[in-house]
């Protein structure tokens, strides 16, 4: 039989330890208690950028341009020349790098390396990796998106050298209108637009070669002797046969693939059409740029 008096000591010392227990945590808050004010949290630490790392390619070649300013034209003028190599539009900025765990970026800082330099240091395997198997010795990339992030390339190829190839807005605006189905204008000048002011902040900011799809048709020897200059190789009249040269697949998406482009000649560049009305700031650009508006 259990003996009374030591379940009261067993009550006993449970009652005294609940007693202890609230003794020593901490007060339960009110219903009503007003919430305490908020304190400075530490500041966070500044998210690491990477040193640049070294280039396999060190000074490439960017053609920036608008879409439908003739950079085909000028890729494949380019590419016939036996020390150039000019492929189709690579698009490297839509080759991304993609840290999956939450230890990747540790361990990649651990080596000096962030996201933007992982994809750097991609993109400039990309661009050997064709150099090489070219055996050619410049390597040119004519993608016209590559004009939005100039920034960014001038970031990766800090030695990196520019031909800046301007079309009139107008002409631009023409060409972009005749090639959709249904066009939606104000898009397209919207477009045409945002290109123009990458174009112009390049032009202010970057040691440019600049060069003019108009002039390039109507006088491609003088044009490409500029650029051959610029670019300190000897120039070839070869560049103007382009149609004599395998240049891969004219496709959307990897560049024109109009009939024009097809071809195989160079043909005279078609004019903006002087009775359009273009928004202010393109009349502004295009008169920067040496053009009527």
């Amino acid at each position: 039989m259990r003996d009374p008096r030591m379940s009261a000591i067993g009550k006993g010392l449970r009652r005294r330890g609940r007693l202890i227990a609230e003794a020593v945590s901490p007060p339960k808050k009110p219903l009503n208690a007003v919430p305490a004010p908020r304190t400075e949290t530490a500041a966070e630490e500044p998210k690491y950028v990477a040193p640049r790392a070294p280039r396999l390619v060190e000074s490439p070649v960017f053609v920036l341009s608008s879409v439908r300013s003739g950079s085909t034209l000028l890729r494949v003028i380019l590419n016939s020349h036996s020390q150039i190599r000019a492929p189709h539009e690579m698009h490297l900025r839509t080759v991304h790098v993609h840290l999956s765990r939450d230890f990747t970026a540790p361990a990649m800082q651990a080596l000096e390396l962030d996201k933007a330099e992982l994809e750097h240091v991609l993109w400039d395997r990309i661009l050997h990796l064709e150099l090489s198997r070219s055996g050619k010795r410049i390597i040119v990339d004519k993608t016209p998106p590559n004009t939005l992030i100039w920034p960014r390339l001038e970031r990766c190829w800090p030695d990196a050298r520019y031909i800046l190839l301007l079309r009139h807005p107008g002409a631009v605006v023409q060409s972009l209108t005749s090639r959709r189905a249904d066009p939606d204008h104000e898009a397209i000048r919207a477009e045409v637009l945002s290109y123009s002011e990458k174009l112009e902040e390049a032009r202010q900011n970057l040691p440019v070669h600049i060069i003019k799809y108009e002039d390039l048709t109507s006088e491609p020897e003088k044009v490409t002797q500029g650029i051959c200059d610029y670019l300190d190789i000897p120039w070839e009249s070869a560049m103007l046969d382009y149609g004599s040269k395998d240049h891969g697949t004219f496709r959307p998406q990897l560049g024109d693939w109009s009939s024009t482009i097809k071809s195989g000649r160079i043909q005279q560049a078609r004019q903006a059409d002087p009775t359009a009305e273009l928004p202010p700031r393109l009349k502004e650009l295009a008169r920067a740029w040496g053009y009527s508006a």
